[in-house]
């Protein structure tokens, strides 16, 4: 049976969505294709009919999953309250796959890691504009420390076994992020 170039679309997207997803909660090396395929609701067969490679699939799950959640978010308080949060720490597979992943990204292909340098290149990019469209040094900067501190408290709270240490990271790295982009807003000419 011919499949439409819709429904081809269609399960495209779907594979790219369990993926993603998949991915996010148990890194790459734990996920199969066939794992993969069976979250989509598809057979094995179909796969290479849309990805080159477990590689090529893994890459462009993240790509895809890096443009979905891309958002003119540019307030950074309402950002930090939606991340470093007990519930993204608890549902990595719905969450930033730069926390998820980065770490086991390194041991990846090529492909893999520029896609995650791509997502965090936009994402640095719509967060560090101002409203007038300009990037101000110091604001990047201060991003860039913000973004990083987040990732890693992020990383932070799911290794630790001690769920008010767990909390605690959150919390505290939410509040000295908060606290240093006070000192860090460009000033008014």
């Amino acid at each position: 049976m011919k499949v439409s170039r819709e429904q081809m679309a269609e399960n495209r997207l779907r594979i790219l969505d369990a993926a993603s997803r998949l991915f996010r909660e148990k890194g790459f090396d734990a996920v199969t294709v066939s794992e993969v395929m069976k979250a989509a609701g598809l057979t094995h067969g179909g796969f290479y009919g849309h990805f080159t490679s477990k590689d090529d699939l893994a890459a462009q799950a993240l790509a895809s999953t890096f443009t979905a959640s891309a958002d003119d978010t540019r307030d950074m308080s309402a950002y930090l309250d939606q991340y470093l949060t007990p519930r993204h720490r608890d549902h990595p597979g719905n969450g930033c796959p730069i926390a998820s992943l980065s770490g086991e990204s390194r041991h990846q292909g090529t492909a893999v890691r520029a896609a995650i340098t791509e997502g965090l290149q936009a994402q640095l990019a719509r967060m560090s504009r101002t409203e007038d469209g300009e990037t101000h040094p110091e604001q990047r900067r201060a991003l860039i420390g913000s973004w990083a501190a987040m990732v890693g408290a992020m990383i932070l709270s799911r290794a630790i076994v001690d769920p008010a240490l767990s909390d605690e990271v959150l919390r505290e790295t939410r509040a000295w992020i908060k606290a240093e982009g006070e000192t860090t807003k460009p000033k008014a000419s």
